[in-house]
């Protein structure tokens, strides 16, 4: 699958938001995690993700088009966080978030450590994450009687 990364701009703020709200909507019915679901974020939020200090906010691009996102933001000591990701619907299931994470780490090859979380119940995702390398750290977060947050890492090869 040939895509690219594109870093964000604030004019780009709009239709992030729309395809994250798209891509998260169904997570959010399913678990009701209505706090920490981005299909509830602001416009405000993803602009201060797009343009603060740190953080690396990449439109996912195929062709001309824009079909998902995903941020990384540094949390020093070599340590980078992922959230979110997302694949606009339509382009799901094929391979397009295996490569804009294999592309993310590839533009960040001074991490040590990547790191993220996901919905535990959503078990093909854990095991996406896991064919990627990365393995749970064993922490989770109740966030209601529905969902369980997994928190899961990844040691960069050339990490000493």
């Amino acid at each position: 699958m040939k895509i690219e990364l594109i870093k964000a701009e604030v004019s780009d703020a709009p239709s992030i938001l729309a395809m994250q709200k798209e891509s998260f909507m169904p997570l959010l019915v399913k678990y009701q995690d209505i706090q920490t679901n981005p299909a509830n974020e602001t416009l405000e939020q993803v602009l201060t993700r797009i343009t603060m200090s740190g953080s690396f906010f990449y439109k996912i691009v195929k062709g001309q088009k824009m079909v998902g996102a995903i941020r990384v933001k540094y949390g020093g000591e070599n340590r980078f966080w992922i959230s979110p990701i997302f694949v606009d619907p339509q382009f799901q299931g094929l391979g397009i978030a295996k490569e804009a994470m294999k592309l993310v780490e590839e533009q960040h090859a001074e991490a040590h450590v990547w790191e993220l979380a996901t919905i535990l119940e959503e078990e093909a995702t854990c095991r996406f994450y896991e064919k990627l390398g990365y393995q749970s750290t064993g922490v989770t977060q109740s966030l209601n009687s529905n969902a369980t947050l997994g928190y899961f890492n990844k040691i960069a090869k050339d990490a000493d």
